[in-house]
């Protein structure tokens, strides 16, 4: 096929991104030390998940084939045990898995809100959480990020002309790590009627809570929630997703919520690396090593002003451009250091950055390495 058959805004639009330096490539050769991926815990790394599958409940292992959606064919005994656990494990009613904490999003945003019903969304939260909104027919506003008082004046500017509110955030946010000021938001939905508040716990799930319960768990307020989503690509070192709240909202994403609908199922192996993974928080030391490598980390750079704060395991080092960005991952990658520039668009003008992820695996000589470097780094460009 010649560029000629092509429409002119594709070739137009990646002219410009190449333009600005800002064109994604995918890639297969990562630097060795690891402070990018999502994999906290080193599930997946340290091969402990690998080794937990080997040994799985034969009473309920499936094919690898899943062969259909769940409303189909694609349902077993499998799913419905690794939910009542979910459920479980994070106090709710019911749980119920989806494809991905991307599918989940889009799939409970999309159907829950109806015409009639406002939602509120944090102006960082998850483009997947964004995209679920647009799809559906509630009107949305964003409020300034972790600005209660923003939120407070949304809910009273618009609460009388809408039927119901959505409050949409996340417990630890991606790109900054910082967490959502949860008890304060949960205090003004008290006062307020017709509110339901929504939380996405994918970067807090195996870090915060006994257990790496959430931080929902942390602080004692799991049951102050309309709907709590769990992704397993991070921490637990999976894949898939589950959104834990009542029975009745269970059972309207499952005759509404079309990513559900519409999706083959995930195959049996993914729902028991899901159960592995739960088990492995329990059963390992982890978490413990993953909480001590963030005071150490936290202990080497409280005083870099770079630094955004934060207590999670997403540390953000902010350049200020996209230049100085990819100037600082090239210098990191040459002494064998992984981690991605995060760039605008993607992140604001101005708050471009180098975003580093700690993990229980990353020694201190691995973290002493990466503060070295950007000491250096910062006095280069200072």
């Amino acid at each position: 096929m010649s560029n000629k058959s092509l429409p002119d805004h594709m070739l137009r639009a990646l002219k410009e991104r190449q333009q600005k330096g800002l064109l994604r490539k995918l890639k297969n050769n990562f630097p060795e030390i690891d402070f990018c991926s999502n994999d906290y815990l080193g599930f997946s790394k340290l091969g402990l998940l690998e080794s937990k599958i080997r040994t799985p409940n034969s009473e309920l292992r499936t094919g690898n084939g899943s062969t259909g959606s769940r409303l189909i064919s694609g349902n077993s005994e499998l799913f419905e045990e690794a939910e009542k656990q979910i459920a479980l494990f994070h106090h709710s009613q019911s749980a119920l898995i989806f494809n991905s904490g991307y599918d989940a999003n889009i799939g409970l945003f999309s159907c829950v809100p109806q015409k009639n019903d406002l939602v509120l969304l944090d102006e960082y939260i998850h483009a997947s959480i964004y995209d679920g909104i647009r799809l559906s027919h509630a009107v949305h506003y964003k409020f300034k990020h972790n600005d209660v008082l923003s939120l407070q004046q949304l809910i009273g500017r618009h609460k009388s002309s809408c039927q119901n509110i959505f409050i949409a955030i996340e417990s630890v946010y991606s790109m900054d790590g910082d967490t959502a000021p949860l008890l304060e938001i949960i205090d003004l939905c008290r006062k307020n009627e017709n509110i339901y508040l929504i939380v996405d716990e994918a970067h807090a799930i195996g870090v915060f809570g006994n257990q790496g319960r959430g931080l929902c768990n942390a602080l004692d307020i799991e049951n102050n929630f309309f709907a709590r989503i769990y992704t397993y690509g991070k921490a637990m070192g999976c894949h898939g997703a589950a959104i834990v709240g009542s029975e009745i909202l269970k059972n309207y994403l499952i005759n509404f919520s079309r990513p559900f609908i519409y999706t083959t199922a995930l195959p049996g192996h993914s729902i028991e690396a899901i159960l592995a993974a739960y088990k492995l928080l329990i059963e390992t030391r982890q978490r413990d090593l993953l909480q001590e490598n963030i005071s150490y980390f936290c202990s080497k750079t409280d005083s870099n002003k770079k630094f955004i704060k934060s207590q999670s395991t997403i540390h953000s080092f902010v350049t200020g451009s996209n230049r100085l960005a990819d100037e600082l991952e090239k210098t990191l990658a040459e002494k064998n250091i992984y981690a991605k520039a995060i760039k605008s668009p993607t992140v604001k003008e101005g708050t471009e950055r180098i975003r580093f992820c700690i993990h229980a695996f990353n020694t201190k000589k691995e973290i002493d390495l990466l503060v070295g470097v950007l000491d250096e780094f910062g006095i280069l460009y200072r």
